[in-house]
């Protein structure tokens, strides 16, 4: 059985920090492309960044360029986010999500159930 579970979610200032780890379980991620997103209350799901599994190429929405770095630790089978400079509208639930393709940009099968981040002003 699959599983993504989502940790390191949490209450913060902003212009905090915080590391949000995407252990997988059942599936190997090696071969994966694996992305976050985050849905704020009221809003659709919004696409945040995304790693590739070929060259470790990356890519960010615009919103958290030059704050979020992804990576990804395939002996851990863990993704990580890495939120510096937090902001109160980076205020949502964050999912990984990986499996369908090794690049971005295509449709991910797998996805967690999410993790809490609430950034005050």
């Amino acid at each position: 059985q699959v599983q993504l579970v989502e940790s390191g979610g949490g209450l913060v200032q902003a212009g905090g920090s915080l590391r949000l780890s995407c252990a997988a379980s059942g599936f190997t991620l090696d071969d994966y492309a694996i992305g976050w997103f985050r849905q704020a209350p009221g809003k659709e799901r919004e696409g945040v960044t995304c790693i590739s599994a070929s060259d470790g190429s990356t890519n960010y929405a615009d919103s958290v360029k030059g704050r979020f770095t992804i990576s990804r630790d395939n002996a851990k089978n863990t993704a990580y986010l890495q939120m510096n400079s937090l902001k109160p509208e980076d205020t949502a639930v964050y999912y990984c999500a990986t499996g369908g393709s090794y690049a971005c940009g295509y449709e991910f099968h797998y996805w967690g159930q999410g993790t809490q981040v609430t950034v005050s002003s």
